[in-house]
């Protein structure tokens, strides 16, 4: 069976995969509307870095359903002459009827979370996903452990990934795998010890996979450097770019530019723009971390 996606978009196994093999990582940028798309889109372009855009259930809700976000990023892409390689991911699939009204409408890449389950429901359910999957060239990741601390509603304890796990998970013909290595979901408490580079050292030993970071937000450069070199190709970032928007934003209102009439500065497109901008000077500080910045050209589409 052909694909659904638009040939637009790509699925994500290239681009993680060369990233594993050449010791990067790919962004993964979670959206939350129109603007935040376009200026994801438009700095992955300027840098020629390949990207991940990614959606959870709750972002998928509020922004209208599965189809107007994959038909906007769609769109978006069409009209500014987007070339670089993007995915369109789902965040955090609760369910195997989430992901597959994801593949069913476009989008390129699923993740089916089933950290939650027991372990074996868990295997199960991601098998049946990446079945589906397949027979639209659509990439999967699955978890095992858990992220700690709560996105979306999904909450997570904080379960290192278990080896053995892992190798049970990668043989499902995931593309991709997340595990739990003491990252959480959200701003960093000030009692986190940093990452388990023994337990992710572990893992990557007994499968020789690429491995998802979540909870990239926040974490040292230096400590994401290292995970980067014992395995971890794709580093999830959510809450770090609305940090950026929310403080760029405040300080426009701050500054009262909002109430200035002759100025029309209360137009959404004046109000939001500090914030557009932020979220793209962030991004750039980011990608240089992962080291995926002109690394699109190399990518097999």
């Amino acid at each position: 069976m052909p694909k659904i996606y638009s040939k637009r978009l790509v699925n994500a196994r290239n681009m993680v995969h060369d990233a594993f093999k050449n010791h990067y990582a790919i962004g993964h940028f979670n959206i939350n509307n129109l603007e935040w798309t376009k200026a994801v889109l438009e700095t992955a372009q300027s840098t020629n870095t390949p990207i991940i855009l990614a959606t959870s259930e709750g972002a998928i809700k509020y922004m209208g359903g599965v189809k107007v976000v994959r038909e906007m990023v769609d769109a978006l892409m069409e009209t500014l002459d987007i070339t670089v390689p993007v995915a369109l991911h789902l965040d955090h699939g609760q369910s195997v009827e989430m992901a597959k009204e994801c593949i069913d409408n476009g989008y390129s890449s699923v993740m089916f979370d089933g950290s939650h389950l027991p372990f074996e429901e868990n295997l199960a359910k991601a098998k049946e996903v990446v079945e589906y999957a397949k027979q639209h060239d659509v990439s999967v990741e699955a978890e095992i452990g858990s992220i700690g601390g709560e996105e979306d509603g999904v909450v997570g304890e904080g379960e290192l990934g278990d080896p053995e796990q892992a190798k049970k998970m990668v043989e499902t013909g995931i593309d991709f795998l997340a595990a739990g290595i003491g990252n959480i979901h959200g701003p960093y408490p000030d009692w986190w010890k940093g990452l388990n580079f023994d337990q992710l050292g572990k893992i990557e030993d007994a499968i020789h996979f690429p491995l998802v970071m979540h909870g990239g937000s926040g974490v040292p450069q230096d400590q994401v450097e290292k995970a980067i070199s014992l395995g971890v190709a794709k580093v999830n970032i959510n809450t770090e770019l609305q940090l950026a928007f929310q403080k760029a934003t405040r300080e426009y209102i701050l500054a009262n530019k909002d109430t200035d009439m002759k100025a029309k500065g209360f137009d959404p497109r004046k109000l939001l723009k500090p914030g557009y901008q932020a979220i793209q000077a962030e991004m750039k500080n980011l990608i240089k971390w992962m080291g995926s910045i002109g690394k699109a050209d190399q990518i097999e589409k």
